[in-house]
């Protein structure tokens, strides 16, 4: 009986614990690398400021360009760090050995998951903080005052974060290397970005690429995100001339299980010289 009281003592709530601490080591390992900082919270705000006051023009729904872009600009920052920095950190971190190190520790491989989405989460809040002050003092966003659309930018901030953080772990373990890591992921990200209406507005695309864009998830966090700051009005301008509340979320889910499941099958702790 007491082997079996310590074996439920070390279950879940356990792991959560030793992922909590591990996700704040792994936000201030974060924060020490400068470049990385600078980039997943200054390249969005960049993009912004740029394309914000470059492409200032009137879009069919009576709104300017700049505030389409906004929520557009909301979800690649998201995206960007659960998918994109997640699967190059992983990638990396195995190809140093670091995941080789921490596989021979008591540590529950839970925790070290945990403390990835953790870390992304910081930077989702930290980055979604940044660029919505700075889009309400330039006046390119209205904030909104219901309620109800603050509930919607949660839910959709949080499947969006499960789904791109699975997607980044299931990604990480295709890259040969790390050094091939970032020549790897980024191309496929920013070929998402396009496909997903958010340098443009996504009806504009043709509809056979509208149509592959709708396949992944970006397209649908950008659309949840518009759903919250642009007016009812302009949900006649998307292609099935409504938000999709519910599809959003049936689609962010699939991919949160699909991402589970490859990552479940393909995780490699040691990178293939010491596999």
């Amino acid at each position: 009986m007491a082997t079996s009281t310590a074996t439920v003592r070390r279950g879940p709530g356990h792991a959560a614990r030793i992922g909590w601490e591990r996700g704040k080591l792994e936000v201030k390992e974060f924060f020490r690398q400068r470049e990385s900082v600078v980039f997943t919270l200054a390249f969005p705000v960049i993009l912004l400021l740029i394309f914000g006051s470059v492409l200032n023009y009137d879009i069919p729904g009576n709104i300017n360009f700049s505030q389409y872009f906004v929520p557009g600009i909301l979800a690649t920052g998201l995206f960007g760090v659960c998918f994109q920095t997640l699967a190059i950190q992983i990638a990396i971190e195995r190809d140093k050995g670091i995941l080789k190190r921490l596989e021979g520790t008591p540590m529950p491989p839970a925790s070290y998951f945990l403390g990835k989405i953790v870390m992304v989460l910081t930077m989702v809040v930290l980055e979604s903080i940044v660029l919505l002050a700075i889009s309400s003092a330039l006046g390119k966003v209205t904030l909104p005052s219901d309620w109800h659309r603050w509930v919607t930018f949660v839910w959709v901030t949080v499947a969006g974060v499960a789904a791109g953080s699975l997607l980044g772990i299931a990604f990480s373990s295709v890259p040969r290397s790390g050094k091939s890591a970032p020549a790897t992921i980024t191309p496929i990200a920013l070929v998402l970005q396009f496909l997903s209406g958010v340098y443009f507005v996504f009806t504009d695309l043709p509809s056979w690429l509208q149509h592959v864009g709708a396949l992944f998830p970006l397209k649908w966090i950008a659309q949840g995100y518009r759903s919250v700051f642009l007016p009812d009005s302009f949900a006649a301008q998307e292609p099935a001339h409504a938000w999709e509340h519910g599809r959003l979320a049936l689609i962010l889910v699939l991919w949160a299980v699909g991402g589970l499941v490859v990552a479940i099958r393909t995780f490699r702790w040691r990178a293939g010289k010491d596999a």
